[in-house]
Formats: structure tokens, sequence, C-alpha cells
């Protein structure tokens, strides 16, 4: 059986600022979550009554890849588990990663507009207000915004992956506006 790589991103009910700061992420709830298989070739969303499914995916993946997925989307999580998913999972954070080269974080949008041309397509507050406009109403668009858009970020995340794991380096705009490049190790074993 090949290796099961999983590609990881979550969207979250609240804000820093709604829960009395960054210190209380696993109180920011999720809206959405999304993960890509590459041992099934596919993305799958859940939702807030599926999080037992998705914690049961990444404990079983060889390697969750994400991009500030270790010290915030685990963070979150882990207000709905009891599992420390920073110890018992096997992860490779893509933001940590350009962190520790370059003493200073990139944004995803950052490094995936520089690398591959193309970037996020909203951002996490604007997630938040679609949540709150789906509790308020019901109507299911604003959920399935949610999860289109955390879908994508994973597909970019992936891509941004593959990019590095391909050229050994990654593009990104520095404070400047300047395009620069780093080199990382992403090769995966096959």
């Amino acid at each position: 059986m090949p290796p099961d790589y999983v590609y990881f991103d979550l969207e979250t009910q609240r804000s820093a600022n709604d829960v009395g700061g960054w210190g209380n992420k696993d109180q920011m709830g999720i809206s959405v979550a999304v993960t890509y298989s590459t041992r099934l070739g596919r993305y799958i969303v859940y939702g807030e009554d599926r999080i037992n499914e998705l914690v049961e995916q990444l404990t079983k993946a060889d390697l969750v890849i994400g991009y500030n997925h270790i010290n915030f989307d685990y963070e979150v999580l882990m207000g709905h588990t009891i599992l420390d998913l920073k110890s018992q999972v096997r992860s490779l954070d893509l933001m940590t990663d350009l962190e520790r080269q370059l003493g200073h974080r990139l944004k995803l949008d950052s490094v995936a507009s520089a690398s591959l041309g193309t970037g996020k397509t909203a951002e996490g507050l604007q997630a938040i207000r679609w949540w709150q406009e789906y509790k308020s109403t019901s109507d299911v668009a604003p959920l399935m915004k949610i999860a289109e858009y955390c879908c994508f970020d994973v597909k970019v995340t992936k891509l941004v992956h593959e990019f590095g794991a391909q050229h050994g380096r990654v593009k990104y705009a520095d404070r400047f506006n300047r395009e620069q490049s780093v080199e990382v190790d992403w090769q995966l074993p096959a």
C-alpha cells in the first residue's frame, strides 16, 4: 500500500479576539476542516460533527503536511480531542520549516504568489464572517464558501509543497515586495 500523505487545513468559528487571545486557540471552534489524502487521491471536507473522523485520519497518516498547522490548526483541534496531536502525529509544517531557515514567518499567500503565480482566495477573518452568517441564517451557502476556501488553501499548500520538493526551493515576496528564494528539503519517500 502506498504511503498516505495528508495535506490539512481548518477554519475557525471564532477569532483570537473572540476567545481572549492567541493562548486560547482550543476555544476557537472548527467551522470546516479539509484534508487531501495522497492514498485516496481526493479531498475530504469535515464539519464540526465529524471531528473524530478527522482526528482518526490525521493520526493514521504517514505524514501530515500543512502551513502553520502544528502551532495553529492542531491547537484549535486539540479543543475537540484528548490527544496531543503535536506529539502523536508525524508532521511537516512548511511555515515552521521556512521560519527556521529565514528567522521570520512568511504568509502562505507570499510563498504561493511568488512560487506558483497564484495566491489565496480569501482570509481567515472572512471565513469567520461566513460562519457567523451561516449560524444566524441557517443558509448553507456561507458554509459552502468556507469549505471552498479551505479546500483551495489545502490545494495551494499541496502545490507549494510539490513545487518545493521538485525544485529544492520556493520563492517568496520579502517585506519590500522583492522576489527572494530559499532552499527547502521537502522530498517525500515514495
